[in-house]
């Protein structure tokens, strides 16, 4: 029972938590499918890398082979005629010979051919993270675009409920007017219509609401339910650390190591290695000449091979490399000067937002004046009750721009934090 409490504690604490950008982008990041990729790239990278590394076991292979040749090695007839006048039998090899064997192979020096195999299979694994990497942080910006919606609606859901109990405030002094007589029944009707349809517009906006929070829960699996707007003055803008100059660092290393590997193809191998079999004939022909029997046979010796077939491509091949340098080079360069252009055109947008937002304070000032003054004039039958609800919505349309306004500079902020990663 306690476990049972603890965990539900747990998920309660987790829900009730994750309610900041940052924690539902940390989350959705967890929750992502993606996120297998981190360990299979990792065990994959580790295997590859350990079977490379057992080149320098030793290589053993057993083989079985049966032959028939057309000739063998034999006496000249001479020979032959006058051992065979001594007494001398001999018989000379058969034509059907067999042999069962195993041969060990150990390396003991590749000029650092496995070394330099595994170091590309474990930059290759880098690359593939990096990658991952890049996938992965598109997810922020994804986050971000459901978060400041679902606080969009959660400002406009708040100036809904106020400008209700504004028109509710209204309607209860035309009903009461009305009541005493001072009043048209249509002026009391209309007030009482308007009010009814802005609560028509919170049951919409309710709607949409529970719609967007339930996708954005969905996206990084945990419930949001209270997401915290922003503060400007926290969302501080650095450097460009955006992962993608990391995949162009991890690509400019695996072809590093390429390179090395390209090199080591041109030092000489040298192996220690033992035969060893069981057959027909062995090593000693003048024996196996004069008795047809199996033996065991084994050689053991050092070999030095030096390919030098590898000039041949090398100059293609480290050609190759550099193109591929260029090419990655090309593709940082480009990255930047995009990456530049949007960090200008969303730093322009945040100027022209937050230059918006000063003048919506006083633009809510004027149609608050307005509207006050509207229902002054109504209370004393000087205006018709449609400008008061004309002068309402012009003071709701105004703090909707200017929340909106808020909503999009904060937004921006994000945006560029986005652009580089901050």
């Amino acid at each position: 029972m306690k476990r049972i409490l603890f965990i539900l504690f747990g998920c309660l604490t987790m829900s009730l938590s994750a309610q900041t950008l940052e924690e539902c982008q940390q989350a959705a990041s967890r929750n992502y499918p993606l996120i297998k990729q981190y360990d299979l790239i990792a065990r994959t990278t580790d295997y590859t890398v350990a079977n490379i590394r057992k080149a320098w076991l030793p290589q053993v292979a057993a083989n079985a082979q049966a032959t028939y040749q057309s000739d063998v090695v034999a006496w000249p007839e001479q020979m032959q005629s006058m051992l065979n006048q001594m007494g001398v039998d001999l018989k000379g090899l058969k034509k059907d010979q067999y042999r069962v064997g195993i041969d060990v192979n150990q390396t003991l020096y590749d000029g650092d051919a496995i070394g330099s195999r595994a170091a590309v299979a474990r930059e290759q694994g880098n690359v593939d993270i990096a990658q991952t990497e890049v996938n992965l942080y598109a997810i922020r910006q994804r986050v971000n675009e459901m978060y400041f919606a679902l606080l969009l609606l959660d400002e406009n859901i708040q100036l809904n409920e106020n400008v209700q109990d504004v028109l509710e405030a209204s309607e209860k002094k035309l009903k009461s007017m009305y009541d005493h007589g001072t009043a048209a029944q249509s002026d009391y009707h209309a007030i009482r219509a308007e009010r009814l349809s802005v609560v028509q517009q919170l049951s919409a906006l309710r709607s949409q609401r529970q719609a967007l929070a339930r996708m954005l829960g969905a996206f990084c699996g945990i419930e949001v339910t209270s997401p915290v707007k922003p503060d400007a003055a926290d969302a501080a803008i650095g450097i460009n650390n955006r992962p993608e100059l990391a995949l162009f660092d991890s690509q400019l290393r695996l072809a590093d190591a390429r390179e090395r590997q390209i090199n080591a193809q041109l030092l000489p191998r040298l192996n220690l290695f033992a035969s060893g079999y069981y057959g027909y004939p062995g090593y000693n022909m003048f024996e196996d000449m004069m008795n047809h029997r199996w033996s065991l046979n084994g050689m053991v010796g050092v070999k030095l091979n030096w390919n030098i077939g590898a000039l041949y491509t090398r100059k293609g091949d480290k050609a190759t490399i550099a193109l591929q340098r260029q090419m990655i080079e090309a593709n940082r360069e480009t990255f930047l000067y995009n990456n530049r252009l949007d960090e200008i055109r969303l730093s322009e947008e945040l100027a022209l937002y937050r230059d918006l937002t000063r003048q919506d304070g006083e633009i809510i000032d004027l149609r608050t004046s307005v509207r006050k003054a509207a229902e002054s004039r109504m209370n004393h039958g000087i205006i018709d009750v449609n400008d008061l609800i004309k002068e309402i919505n012009n003071e709701l349309n105004a703090r909707v721009t200017r929340s909106t306004h808020e909503i999009e500079a904060l937004k921006r902020i994000y945006d560029i934090r986005f652009t580089l990663n901050n």
